[in-house]
């Protein structure tokens, strides 16, 4: 059969309607319930062996949380309220608002390290409820599988980053109520 078109009209055609239809690798569209939905496993083989136990919750659906035996100290990914993007972090949200600051002061007395490691885009900061936080915000995208991939490789350098911060901090405190 011969296309009247011209030669790379026939060669990007067939590119151009699978991309509108979304069937290329990675360009399939995700619903946010989706996206968040089907994270983990996209994040946990991008860590670390020692750190693929990573436990999974997921309390509502606009974020989903990480943690490694203790919920309310987290890394998470959620939608960003008023802006574009997405929250990438360690949440520290235990009930005790000391323990809070002092995981946020321990993060932040390595934070040249950290912003090093992963950029100057991370904060370190007070939230509410005597919570802190140690984040950053994602740039936003059309929510495709290459997109959820590109979050998950963040998150994944994001915990290896701060992971053994927490630790040792966590093994301090730890150490004083033993």
């Amino acid at each position: 059969m011969h296309c009247c078109l011209p030669l790379a009209t026939c060669y990007l055609q067939p590119i151009v309607v699978l991309v509108q239809m979304g069937k290329m690798k990675g360009m399939e569209t995700l619903s946010h319930r989706q996206f968040i939905a089907t994270l983990p496993p996209v994040v946990v083989p991008h860590l670390p062996a020692h750190l693929q136990g990573v436990q999974v919750k997921q309390p509502w659906q606009w974020l989903v949380q990480f943690h490694f035996g203790e919920p309310r100290l987290h890394y998470e990914v959620s939608r960003v309220a008023r802006r574009q993007g997405w929250e990438l972090g360690f949440h520290c949200e235990a009930t005790d608002p000391r323990l809070n600051r002092y995981l946020l002061d321990g993060f932040r007395r390595h934070l040249f390290e950290i912003k090093d490691v992963l950029g100057e885009s991370v904060e370190a900061e007070m939230w509410d409820k005597g919570w802190t936080k140690i984040y950053e915000v994602y740039p936003d995208a059309p929510l495709t599988r290459s997109y959820q991939t590109a979050v998950a490789q963040r998150l994944a350098t994001i915990i290896t980053c701060l992971h053994p911060i927490f630790v040792e901090l966590r093994g301090a405190v730890a150490a004083v109520y033993r």
